[in-house]
């Protein structure tokens, strides 16, 4: 049991130090913390509509649209109907937006590069496997 609540522990502390510079980086650009969530996503998976930036950010609350909002006000994305559903909207990045997220996101790539690098990268894939598990074997039955 002791094991187990150490491992919690140790994983939201990871998450947490990990959120809090990646806060750190995006607010050196004018960005919050999840401004820069929604922007990354769009960066790496295209055009999304609302429900899944906030499926792939992991949001659970109901600011999505709020932060989109925003964006949407500073010129980094913009809504287009979704060609396939004319009743759903998809978000994707203006130029500014992609701009802008094309020169933050390498700066907090590095940031995970360097504290992933205590880990060999055979250390790397056991954790990869361990995840994997879990994932399988919890996470894939709600899916």
């Amino acid at each position: 049991m002791r094991e187990d609540s150490y491992i919690l522990i140790g994983i939201h502390r990871i998450v947490k130090d990990l959120d809090r510079e990646t806060a750190r980086v995006s607010s050196s650009y004018g960005l919050t913390f999840p401004q820069f969530m929604v922007l990354e996503a769009l960066l790496n998976k295209g055009s999304l509509t609302v429900g899944e930036i906030k499926e792939k950010i992991l949001s659970s609350n109901g600011t999505i649209p709020v932060i989109i909002n925003n964006l949407v006000k500073q010129g980094m994305v913009r809504r287009t109907k979704d060609p396939d559903d004319q009743r759903r909207s998809l978000v994707e990045l203006t130029d500014k937006g992609r701009e802008l997220i094309e020169r933050v996101y390498p700066k907090n790539e590095k940031i995970f590069t360097e504290r992933f690098g205590i880990w060999t990268k055979e250390e790397k894939k056991e954790l990869m496997s361990l995840i994997g598990r879990y994932h399988e074997h919890f996470l894939k039955r709600r899916e």
